[in-house]
């Protein structure tokens, strides 16, 4: 998380609640633990339960349960790995996933730390990421993210990573399970075309991009898949859906 809150969303949040939307938080965020990540969201004004982010370590701990798993990952993240046992080698899978403003020594991405994983891969290793995202977007602009290793790594040993966060159908449904939701009575609002907008429309759900964070008015404009609606902010999306 980087930058400063939107203008409203505390109270886009509490709306939301009062006119009876059960809602679930959905990141791709591979830095902080999801306690973390809800303590943060909480300064921010944002009332909400720890248990009602879903996020994508814990997405990781479902599938790779029982696994020897090569982890390149934040080490505030490895608590929520619950269930799988974290090697340097002789691995099941290598799991990918990511660094934020803090990791200036490039510990998680290093060289020697993706050819150990290219290594892994070679030896018949399955390849996983907490999500492919090209860029994220901070206070500082936008800043490379961990698809572009993933991609690296795809390309060198030859296999294809299965994605575990957003746009995955599997990180969507289980956010649909925990609400005992209808995708076609379900809203996702998000700022990024593909991993919001594309992922949540291949899984039946309406869509609304906000204009904030990752929007781009040149990427709407040429995406394949245009959202049901677009806001300004969050802020607006409660006064949007009482008009439906």
């Amino acid at each position: 998380m980087s930058g400063r809150p939107i203008d409203g969303v505390g109270e886009a949040i509490r709306r939301l609640r009062d006119d009876g939307h059960r809602l679930r938080f959905v990141t791709n965020s591979t830095t902080r633990s999801r306690a973390d990540l809800a303590e943060d969201l909480r300064a921010l004004g944002v009332e909400l339960e720890d248990e009602e982010l879903e996020t994508t370590p814990r997405a990781a701990a479902r599938t790779l349960a029982g696994k020897r798993v090569l982890a390149l990952t934040m080490a505030a993240i490895r608590p929520e790995l619950e269930g799988v046992k974290l090697v340097g080698e002789e691995a099941d899978a290598v799991l990918i996933g990511g660094a934020d403003e803090t990791d200036e020594t490039n510990r998680v991405f290093s060289y020697m730390n993706l050819a150990r994983a290219f290594a892994e891969l070679e030896a018949g290793a399955e390849l996983f990421c907490l999500h492919k995202n090209a860029w994220w977007q901070t206070s500082r602009g936008p800043l490379l993210d961990s698809g572009a290793f993933v991609a690296g790594l795809e390309y060198a040993a030859g296999v294809e990573a299965t994605v575990l966060g957003k746009p995955s159908p599997a990180f969507f449904g289980a956010a649909l399970d925990a609400l005992d939701a209808d995708p076609e009575r379900t809203w996702m609002v998000g700022d990024d075309l593909e991993a919001d907008i594309a992922g949540a429309k291949s899984c039946g759900l309406n869509t609304i991009l906000v204009r904030t964070g990752k929007f781009r008015e040149n990427a709407l404009d040429e995406a394949l898949v245009k959202p049901d609606a677009v806001v300004d902010s969050i802020g607006d999306v409660p006064d949007y859906l009482a008009q439906l």
